[in-house]
């Protein structure tokens, strides 16, 4: 008997990718090295996760700790760009694919397969993260979506073929949500939270109580950075993965870090999304602090506009790709002297930055201070204002003398001018 043809599935033992298990046994006829890939999402145990895979029938079934990998290589780029989609959302789920796919593309090779398959659906983001990165990282595998080619429709569909076909899963009809997670944060839908109007319900969260039952006294934070990457926290030097983890917990029981937003997906749809992302947002938050202290100013401007295109390309899926590439070379040479110090005040729900140092600090008091020691030149202002408005002055004294109207408070303007 001629040996089957071996595909990697990104398998994270929840209700789509057990069934896929089955399914690609059954409708491809291959077998299936299983992948599962340990982001800091939360588990009871990946090793049993493991274990059902082989109890399914797949020929191989691996787990892999990709924390440190996740923390070192891909946050680390996400603190440097600021990254927060339509500046709300830092990227959960975006960030933990291609450093997943990173892992199917090597294990493919060393098995031999011929096939990378994923259980996202033809609605979500993650479908075009997944088969993006996988092409370019090997254009030469084929990529296999059962959930877009089966008939199933709802999650009941699936729950039912599950039983019909002894396919190990934990998943309800009375359990409607849907959660992906890893240490950066948790993404929570479908359920009650696809109507826009509805409260989220308490019993979504996991990562943060509620603001309202958050201790009554503030809790001080200092967050230690070393060319833009968070290293101490109250000045003891940890790893970036050590310190995510310690800040989710930090911020977590003080409330902070809960989204909720309509998000625009990429293939259209508005979506109704809630996250959890207390260490995400919070270090985001004292790292731009900390820019602002430290980058040029033509530099941090130039900077934000590059942020957003970069939070767009990665939401896209093109962390491989050479635009996001690029991005990534002009965050590091700005993050070459982000070396400092910023304090942040945790309260029920809140997170403010209330202190910041660095040596790299282009905040000058002789120049910023109103006292006895200022030092600017007060008398070259004079001169600055006549020249960075002669342009404008010279527009405004043409329009005036033919007539034109030149702001909306002219009244009774003779004529129009379009500019």
């Amino acid at each position: 008997m001629a040996a089957k043809d071996k595909v990697v599935l990104a398998y994270s033992g929840g209700l789509d990718t057990s069934v896929c298990i089955k399914w690609l046994q059954a409708n491809k006829n291959l077998d299936v090295v299983a992948v599962v890939g340990d982001v800091g999402q939360e588990h009871d145990g990946l090793d049993q996760i493991r274990e059902k895979a082989l109890r399914m029938g797949a020929v191989d079934s691996r787990v892999i700790d990709m924390r440190e990998d996740f923390a070192d290589h891909y946050l680390t780029k996400a603190i440097a760009a600021n990254a927060m989609y339509e500046n709300k959302y830092p990227l959960v789920s975006a960030l933990s694919r291609p450093a997943i796919v990173q892992y199917l593309v090597n294990i493919a090779h060393e098995v031999g397969a011929k096939y990378i398959a994923h259980g996202c659906t033809g609605k979500g983001n993650d479908q075009v993260r997944f088969e993006s990165s996988i092409t370019m990282l090997d254009p030469d595998l084929t990529i296999i979506a059962p959930v877009r080619e089966w008939e199933m429709k709802t999650r009941s569909d699936e729950i039912d073929y599950a039983k019909e076909h002894g396919v190990e899963i934990k998943a309800t009809k009375a359990s409607p949500y849907s959660i992906d997670d890893n240490l950066w944060g948790r993404a929570i839908e479908c359920g009650v939270l696809e109507d826009p109007w509805n409260e989220p319900p308490c019993d979504i969260y996991t990562m943060t109580v509620d603001p309202e039952a958050a201790p009554d006294k503030p809790e001080y934070v200092e967050i230690g950075f070393k060319q833009g990457v968070p290293s101490s926290l109250n000045g003891q030097e940890m790893s970036l993965l050590k310190l995510v983890e310690t800040m989710n917990v930090i911020a977590g029981r003080n409330g902070y870090g809960r989204i909720d937003m309509v998000e625009n997906r990429m293939v259209g749809v508005k979506s109704r999304e809630c996250y959890e992302a207390p260490a995400a947002l919070a270090l985001i938050k004292a790292h731009k602090a900390l820019e602002d202290l430290c980058l040029e100013r033509e530099v941090l401007h130039y900077k934000l506009s590059i942020e957003q295109s970069w939070a767009d390309a990665v939401y896209r899926g093109q962390w491989f790709g050479p635009l996001k590439e690029a991005f990534d070379a002009f965050m590091h040479a700005t993050q070459k002297c982000l070396t400092g110090t910023v304090r942040a005040k945790f309260y029920k729900g809140s997170c403010t930055i209330v202190g910041n140092k660095s040596a790299y600090s282009l905040y000058d008091y002789t120049l910023a201070t109103y006292d006895a020691a200022d030092q600017f030149n007060h008398k070259a202002a004079a001169g600055f204002i006549e020249l960075t408005s002669l342009s404008a002055k010279t527009w405004a004294a043409n329009r005036r003398r033919e007539g034109a109207q030149t702001s909306l408070t002219d009244s009774k303007p003779q004529h129009s001018c379009a500019e």
